[in-house]
C-alpha cells in the first residue's frame, strides 16, 4: 500500500467520529422533505425485489437450486444476490456526487474533504444492514435456520464497501471537472446489474455463450460478491474455498482503491475553484 492510501486510511481513522456524525445526518436529510421520511430508503429496494420476483418467478417461471440438487424458492435466491448489489450501487452513485453535494464544505480551507466520499459510503450502510437482516428473516420464514456461514455476509459487505469507496474516490474527483461522469456512472450501474449473475444463473449459461465470454463475466468483481453471498446463505461454502477468486478480487479492489485515491489527491487542488 502506497503513502497516499495509508494517509487516507489514517485520515479516516482520525476523523471517524465526524464521519459517523455526517453519515447519520446525510442519511436523515436524504428524505427530510417527505412525509414518510427514511422509510422511502427501504421501500424502493423492496418494490424492486417484488418486481423482479414477479417477472422472473411468476411470469417466466425461473427456478433456483442449492448446489444443483435441492429446489429453492426463487425469491431467496434473488434476494441473496441483489442485496449486495443494492449496497454497491447506492455507495457508488452517492459517492460520485459527494463533492458536489457538499460543495460548501469543499470551499472551507480547514475542512478535510478527503472524508466526504467515505461519508456517503457509510451513509449507505444503514439501509444495507436492514436488508441483510431482512434476508436472514426471509430465509428463516422459509425454514432455513441461521448458521455460521451467514456471518460471511460481513466479510463480503466489507469487500463491497472498500471496492465502492475506491470507485467513489475516483468518480467523485473526476465528476467535479467532468460532470458527465455522473450520467456515465448511472448507465454503467444499469448495465452492471444485468452483467452480474443476479437475476440469472451463470451455470445455466455455460452451453449458451462462448467460454471467453464466461471468463469476462467472472472477471466482474461483483460476481465474486454475489456468488459469495449466495454461498453464505444458500450453498454453505467458505470464501477460502475459492482462493483464486478471493485473491483476484482483493488485488482488483486494492488497485481500484489506489487509483481512486491517487486521482482524488491529484485533482484535489482544483475542487474549490471549480465548485
Amino acid at each position: 500500500m502506497d503513502r497516499k492510501s495509508k494517509n487516507i486510511l489514517l485520515e479516516i481513522t482520525e476523523n471517524r467520529g465526524l464521519i459517523k456524525s455526517l453519515a447519520k445526518n446525510d442519511f436523515k436529510t436524504k428524505f427530510a422533505g417527505a412525509y414518510l421520511g427514511i422509510i422511502w430508503a427501504f421501500v424502493q429496494p423492496v418494490v424492486t425485489v417484488l418486481i423482479y420476483w414477479f417477472v422472473f418467478d411468476k411470469a417466466l417461471g425461473a427456478r433456483a437450486q442449492i448446489r444443483g440438487e435441492l429446489p429453492l424458492p426463487y425469491v431467496l435466491w434473488l434476494v441473496s444476490g441483489i442485496v449486495p448489489w443494492f449496497f454497491f450501487s447506492d455507495c457508488v452513485s452517492a459517492g460520485t456526487v459527494a463533492l458536489v453535494e457538499y460543495n460548501y464544505l469543499v470551499k472551507k480551507v480547514v475542512f478535510n474533504i478527503d472524508i466526504l466520499p467515505v461519508v456517503k459510503v457509510i451513509s449507505s450502510i444503514f439501509v444495507h444492514i436492514f436488508f441483510v437482516a431482512f434476508t436472514v428473516l426471509l430465509f428463516l420464514l422459509f425454514g432455513y435456520m441461521p448458521d455460521l456461514y451467514m456471518l460471511q455476509a460481513l466479510y463480503y459487505s466489507l469487500g463491497v464497501l472498500i471496492l465502492a469507496l475506491g470507485i467513489a474516490y475516483l468518480t467523485s474527483a473526476v465528476s467535479v471537472l467532468f460532470p458527465d461522469v455522473r450520467q456515465i456512472v448511472n448507465i454503467a450501474l444499469q448495465v452492471g446489474i444485468w452483467m452480474t449473475p443476479i437475476m440469472w444463473n451463470i451455470d445455466d449459461m455455460k452451453s449458451k455463450i462462448p467460454e471467453a465470454a464466461m471468463v469476462i463475466l467472472r472477471c466482474n468483481p461483483l460476481y465474486y460478491i454475489v456468488m459469495g453471498y449466495r454461498e453464505s446463505f444458500i450453498d454453505k461454502a467458505w470464501f477460502w474455498e475459492h482462493p483464486g477468486m478471493t485473491a483476484y478480487f482483493w488485488v482488483f479492489t486494492a488497485v481500484v482503491f489506489w487509483l481512486g485515491v491517487t486521482v482524488f489527491k491529484r485533482l484535489k487542488v482544483h475542487f474549490a475553484d471549480v465548485l
